[in-house]
């Protein structure tokens, strides 16, 4: 419905229009020569208590007032009670509350209006045909609005992400990180970066113009190279997260593995016969607050047949890519050759490394401590440091969440403290290629070329939080913005 509903508007849009336009400013209609005025959906779709259509774009005020005549536009932002009627047959539509944010004072920068409209779809879809029969009117592509906020310098392209990330945030952890790259903390650390870099290129360059004067003072060389190794250090820093805000913002890969009939919940069909899954099962979770995809593995033994050995290939290969192993063994078969081959092949080599930022993470879980003698002694003195499980009676797994916590805290990052966390590729991408420039400047002896590595630096510095952007990167960015915002 809502995909017809589109078409009808964006075709209303494209009609026949009026030639007369009022074009004194600030009246709230369109400007000679100006842009288009978008209009959009702005708070989803489907039947709900209050949906938001909003606009922007120097028509909006022309829109709001064709939609209200003959009532005057309602103080800047001020909320205020009005029947909306369609311009052309003046048929009453809905009773809402709309607002007026005259530009620059809105999200994008330009003149802005929003109708709290009743959320059904016949009232939407009225408003939405009576903003398209405006002058000057046109469908929002989605992304838009950012974009001109963007434009206009409301936003910067850390901003931008950030406000995408908070919109598409499912977990707790997601939108903390969001929120906080919202409200420019990556952005302005950018900010603090390049103003450190302008200053070693103005030393630099003042060295290159007034050398051999006497009355330049001391030491202007060595104050450029000093700021410089210490940018050096904070850029590595940085660098060294292991990707944790973009696991973060995309989710850590957990993968449950063990020997055949470990602990398994009853997604596939199971059966107390060896081999029978063989398959990898995958479901995107919120794990304690952090984001997760967790892969259930085929349980690891030598298979018997063609397609157990393919389930069995899967789960080791998901295993290499894993961020954190839920290693999972049964309690009271610890004995075994399967739960001995599995100690041997994957929990030990996990656990021989240290614990560093780049080392593959590891919680070894026994299950079915329900079938263990109660008060007995630990079935498992030997084994690395382990939680005990039974997802029979559930006991052990308030321990096991809180585990589950603490090592995606590590994987992913404390969104809460901290400097900010690295979200996306491309921001990696430029602080290593700063950091490269960086690298550039300690090994030239030449000036000239010291100054333009100094130049390249602060220029990736810049694309990081939208200097120098390029078409091609914008469209990506904006590209998962929905329509309406």
């Amino acid at each position: 419905m809502w995909r017809g509903l589109w078409t009808l508007v964006a075709w209303a849009a494209r009609g026949p229009r009026s030639p007369r336009l009022c074009t004194r400013q600030g009246s709230g209609a369109p400007a000679p020569g100006s842009g288009a005025t978008i209009f959009a959906l702005s708070s989803g779709q489907g039947r709900c208590g209050i949906a938001v259509i909003r606009t922007s774009g120097p028509a909006s005020g022309h829109a709001l007032r064709s939609l209200t005549a003959p009532r005057d536009l309602p103080p800047a932002r001020s909320a205020c009670l009005r029947l909306l009627s369609h311009p052309r047959s003046g048929e009453p539509l809905d009773r809402a509350l709309v607002l007026w944010f005259p530009g620059p004072q809105s999200f994008t920068g330009e003149d802005c209006a929003e109708f709290h409209v009743h959320g059904g779809p016949a009232v939407v879809s009225g408003v939405l045909q009576a903003l398209g029969s405006v002058p000057g009117l046109r469908p929002a592509e989605a992304g838009e609005f950012t974009r001109r906020a963007f434009a206009h310098g409301k936003l910067s392209l850390t901003e931008v992400e950030g406000l995408a990330d908070l919109i598409h945030a499912e977990t707790e952890a997601q939108r903390r990180q969001a929120l906080r790259q919202l409200d420019g903390e990556l952005g302005h650390l950018c900010h603090g970066w390049a103003k450190t870099l302008t200053k070693a290129l103005a030393h630099v360059e003042a060295y290159i113009d007034f050398g051999e004067d006497d009355n330049l003072e001391e030491g202007v060389l060595e104050r450029a190279d000093s700021q410089v190794r210490e940018l050096e250090l904070a850029l590595s820093a940085h660098l060294r997260d292991a990707r944790r805000g973009q696991r973060l913002r995309s989710g850590a890969h957990v993968v449950v593995a063990g020997p055949p009939n470990a602990g398994r919940k009853p997604v596939s069909i199971v059966s107390p016969e060896p081999g029978t899954t063989r398959d990898v099962l995958e479901i995107p979770v919120d794990l304690a607050g952090f984001p997760a995809l967790l892969s259930d593995t085929a349980g690891l033994r030598e298979g018997v047949g063609p397609v157990e050995q393919e389930g069995v290939r899967r789960a080791r290969e998901r295993l290499e890519q894993a961020d954190l192993i839920l290693a999972v063994l049964d309690a009271s078969d610890l004995a075994s050759p399967s739960s001995r081959n599995f100690l041997d092949t994957v929990v030990a080599p996990a656990g021989a490394g240290s614990p560093n930022e780049s080392s593959q993470r590891l919680l070894l879980v026994l299950n079915k401590s329900d079938l263990l003698p109660p008060g007995g002694p630990d079935p498992s003195p030997n084994l690395p440091p382990h939680l005990l499980l039974s997802c029979l009676t559930g006991e052990g797994l308030d321990d096991l969440l809180e585990a589950l916590r603490k090592e995606l805290a590590e994987v992913c990052g404390d969104p809460s403290t901290g400097p900010p966390l690295l979200t996306r590729a491309r921001h990696q991408h430029h602080l290593q290629g700063c950091l490269d420039a960086l690298g550039h400047y300690r090994q030239t002896k030449d000036l000239g070329l010291a100054a333009e590595a100094l130049r390249l630096a602060r220029g990736h510095l810049g694309r990081i939080t939208g200097g120098g952007s390029t078409e091609e990167v914008l469209d990506i960015i904006f590209r998962d913005f929905c329509v309406g915002k």
